[in-house]
């Protein structure tokens, strides 16, 4: 199986993203790796440190390989928003694909001092790193009952990206452009800035850039980004929702049911219909 690598090479090249869909359950796993065998792409699953340390880093592996085994599929594993380079370190040894330090509320010397080490223990493991620069804000385990504001100062600094990129060699860069994790109350967040992606993109040339928060981002707004360049888009909030309102309704209207396989079956579907359409939305369908 080719590496992810290839992957971000193929979707730079041919204007797509793949997308990464955040888990902390198997059903949740089965749902995003049925979809995207279904639409024959390749598809990254993600666990923050959060949902990692509920799942387990290594069975979070181990689950991988037998679905990559059992599908044939290019799926790879992406620690999420990494705080430490310690806990970075557990998932690079536990055998994750990717792993995504997060240094973005440190100051930027900080931020590309413990980046830098994280490139250089992921290096010779064969692990491809992402960094962040500028703030992308709010806690992606609520939803928002009234308009986020976008902070102007929280917006991935054009120069600062470009030295980020330049002293710590990470493979991608996460940006801030508007985007945000979770959701606004309305289910539609604010037009991302595409001014700033651009300006972004300027400045450091052909270095993958990733989207965080892409859940409740306008569509036109998320396949404008991908032509623009971005090559990885993260998903969970509209997952979770998907998920876990599924189960509130299915146990409500059948009080009764007490087996998992059943109620858990519905939500898997649910979950697998929402991953679906942002396959299909990020252009990755039948780039596996």
């Amino acid at each position: 199986m080719k590496n992810i690598r290839f992957y971000l090479e193929k979707a730079q090249k041919e204007k797509f993203a793949i997308g990464q869909f955040n888990f902390s359950d198997f059903t949740q796993v089965k749902a995003i790796v049925a979809s995207a065998q279904n639409l024959k792409s390749p598809v990254i699953l993600g666990t923050s440190e959060g949902e990692s340390k509920f799942f387990g880093l290594e069975e979070a592996v181990a689950i991988r390989n037998v679905l990559r085994k059992k599908t044939g599929l290019p799926i790879f594993l992406n620690l999420d928003h990494g705080k430490s380079f310690e806990y970075v370190k557990q998932a690079i040894d536990a055998g994750y694909d990717m792993v995504h330090f997060d240094g973005s509320k440190l100051p930027l010397e900080e931020n590309i001092k413990i980046t830098k080490e994280v490139v250089k223990y992921a290096k010779w493991r064969g692990v491809t790193v992402e960094g962040e620069v500028g703030r992308i804000g709010t806690d992606s385990s609520k939803l928002y009952s009234d308009k986020f504001e976008i902070k102007e100062e929280d917006l991935t600094k054009p120069e600062e990206a470009l030295r980020f990129l330049n002293e710590t060699k990470a493979n991608l860069l996460a940006v801030s452009i508007g985007n945000f994790h979770g959701i606004e109350i309305s289910g539609v967040d604010p037009n991302l800035r595409l001014d700033v992606l651009k300006a972004i993109k300027d400045k450091i040339g052909n270095a993958f850039l990733v989207l965080h928060g892409g859940s409740g981002t306008p569509e036109d707004d998320m396949k404008e980004a991908i032509k623009m360049g971005i090559v990885k888009i993260n998903i969970n909030t509209e997952l979770r929702l998907a998920f876990s309102g599924n189960l509130r309704r299915f146990l409500d209207s059948n009080p009764q049911e007490i087996a998992p396989y059943n109620f858990l079956a519905d939500a898997e579907r649910v979950v697998e219909k929402v991953v679906g359409l942002k396959i299909k939305m990020f252009g990755s369908e039948n780039k596996a």
